[in-house]
């Protein structure tokens, strides 16, 4: 073993007291195999290894190893491993919530301009509808009264508040046949 100059900074082992650069080159395949077993990447291993150096180092003076200073460098690499690990899932585990959560309000806004054509559409082929019918169907549907509360209103039988819902209702088939699967896709989606 070299003669330790006091200048140098120094670590206890448990090959005795060794200079920094010695534990460093005695003890770093060793580590970097070790840390390879954890996270399975070799440049990783690396850098986890030198990690666990640097800290050692920044600590060099305040430092106080009471057991086996392999030991100690194991349990650093492995919990500098562990951080790293936990930290990827953390990562992972936000890029996953994060893509849903944009894959959600693309979608929702994706379907708003699909829902806002369709209106847009709608209100055309109900101002093409003859008065009649499109009085009767605005009832039905927008203010939700019944056949008999709609023939009460205008003056009409309720078997001709039928023959117009079902002719308003045919004629906006044809007009929105093409917007079919789009409602049918806004549908399944909401």
């Amino acid at each position: 073993m070299a003669v330790i100059e006091a200048s140098q900074p120094v670590v206890r082992t448990d090959y005795g007291l060794l200079r920094f650069e010695e534990v460093f080159k005695t003890h770093f395949k060793e580590l970097h195999a070790y840390a390879y077993t954890l996270v399975k990447e070799d440049l990783l291993a690396e850098e986890m290894v030198q990690q666990v150096f640097f800290k050692l180092w920044e600590k060099k003076d305040s430092l106080k190893i009471e057991s086996s200073a392999t030991a100690y460098l194991y349990r650093s690499v492995y919990h500098e491993c562990l951080n790293y690990l936990k930290h990827q899932k953390v990562k992972s585990a936000y890029l996953s919530y994060a893509k849903t959560a944009t894959e959600s309000s693309t979608g929702s806004a994706s379907q708003k301009i699909q829902l806002s054509e369709l209106q847009k559409h709608l209100n055309k082929a109900l101002s093409e509808l003859p008065e009649q019918c499109r009085t009767i169907f605005q009832m039905s549907r927008y203010e939700e009264l019944k056949y008999q509360e709609i023939a009460d209103r205008l003056g009409l039988s309720v078997k001709t508040i039928e023959n117009q819902m079902g002719k308003a209702l045919r004629l906006l088939r044809e007009k929105l046949k093409d917007f079919l699967p789009l409602l049918l896709l806004i549908l399944l989606n909401l």
